[in-house]
């Protein structure tokens, strides 16, 4: 049997050419628009192409740096915009700063400085030496400044007064400088071929006179002013009551414990060593009020005094 011919087909009309196919679906079209709206970035030296528009539309360079230039802008204008606060707080931290070593500067400069200069030197706690005399022995730190006194200057004048046990400075600005002195307290003299040396509880000799100082006992140790038998006596001096030391005439200790004391009523003090010195001290007060006609008192043993 023969094939029976093909049935015609109808030609395409031009509506059914341009629509698109029944088997596309709804998000294919939606990409689509979207590809053609796309915006591209254009780089200096290229071309744009715009959709619907054939062949390519020339850019020109100055439009390109311009757009570049004006977005560096806005990229510096977001920059100072997010650092202001940091910023500031630098600034503010920067100024604080300035602001204290300048004060500083300015205070040492001042400090060492004429405006500070000394102009009037004081001395204080002298009771037996005469103030007058050691602020002339320091006249030559008038005239400089508070924070350039020479202290090894200082201590080379003073050196002079073998009364000064030590001493010490205060810079009252703007022009004072007040000397605090404390003086050496004589224990007694020693009697040598020189005469009578007055001396502390350190052996330290201040003065050296013909005749005996008035209300100074004579201190008579074996093994001289260097010997723990003087130390001994020194401390035992020092701790009596202003009392019995007004009365004290002689000081005698061959060891560190026999040291024994002589006074102008003709009492006889056996002290023994220079410990509990206070407690002794108010024994024999104790023994010498009760016991007026004692010719010698022992306050070896501070808890029981002997009379004799």
């Amino acid at each position: 049997m023969r094939r029976p011919a093909p049935l015609p087909t109808a030609p395409e009309g031009k509506g059914q050419k341009d629509a698109a196919p029944e088997g596309e679906t709804r998000p294919r079209r939606r990409e689509r628009a979207e590809a053609e709206s796309a915006v591209v970035e254009i780089e200096p030296g290229t071309t744009s192409v715009e959709p619907g528009v054939e062949g390519p539309q020339p850019t020109s360079t100055g439009d390109v740096w311009r757009a570049a230039r004006a977005r560096r802008k806005a990229l510096r204008a977001e920059i100072r915009r997010f650092t202001q606060r940091s910023r500031r707080r630098r600034i503010i931290r920067l100024g604080s700063i300035g602001a204290v070593l300048l004060l500083i500067g300015g205070s040492v400069a001042a400090a060492y400085s004429p405006l500070f200069a000394v102009e009037k030197i004081t001395v204080a706690g002298t009771t037996t030496l005469d103030p007058a005399v050691i602020e002339t022995a320091l006249a030559d730190q008038i005239g400089t400044p508070l924070a350039l006194v020479d202290t090894s200057e200082v201590k080379a004048a003073l050196l002079a007064f073998p009364l000064i046990e030590t001493y010490a400075l205060e810079a009252k600005p703007p022009h004072d400088l007040t000397v605090r002195i404390v003086e050496r307290t004589p224990v007694g003299v020693i009697r040598s071929d020189a005469g009578y040396t007055l001396v502390d509880a350190a052996g330290v000799a201040l003065a050296t006179t013909s005749d005996q100082p008035a209300g100074q006992p004579i201190i008579e140790v074996e093994g001289g002013v260097d010997s723990k038998a003087f130390e001994s006596a020194g401390l035992v001096v020092r701790a009596l009551p202003a009392g019995i030391r007004s009365a004290l005439t002689g000081v005698s200790a061959s060891t560190v414990d026999d040291v024994t004391l002589t006074l102008s009523t003709g009492l006889t003090v056996v002290w023994g060593s220079a410990e509990d010195s206070g407690l002794k001290a108010i024994a024999l007060a104790s023994a010498m009020n009760a016991n007026l006609w004692a010719t010698s008192i022992d306050v070896t043993s501070p808890k029981v005094a002997v009379v004799g």
